[in-house]
């Protein structure tokens, strides 16, 4: 999924939509290594714009808190 990068400071919280998170620099990466499948997913760059990360997160049994800490600290 290509989406703009953002180099303006993000804070990303668990109604963050997933369009949002990956304007971040760097989230892609971070995503993949705490196993979101929607960057992997061909549906994802239609539901972006509507995908919030808590849900994704609770779909999938992703911690949460784990990943809003990785993400908020770049």
């Amino acid at each position: 999924m290509k989406i703009k990068k953002n180099t303006k400071i993000i804070k990303i919280s668990r109604v963050s939509t997933l369009e949002k998170i990956l304007e971040k620099s760097g989230a892609e990466e971070i995503l993949a290594k705490h196993g979101v499948p929607c960057i992997s997913c061909p549906m994802a760059k239609f539901e972006a714009t509507e995908l919030k990360i808590g849900d994704v997160c609770k779909m999938y049994g992703i911690n949460i808190v784990k990943l809003l800490k990785d993400l908020n600290s770049k």
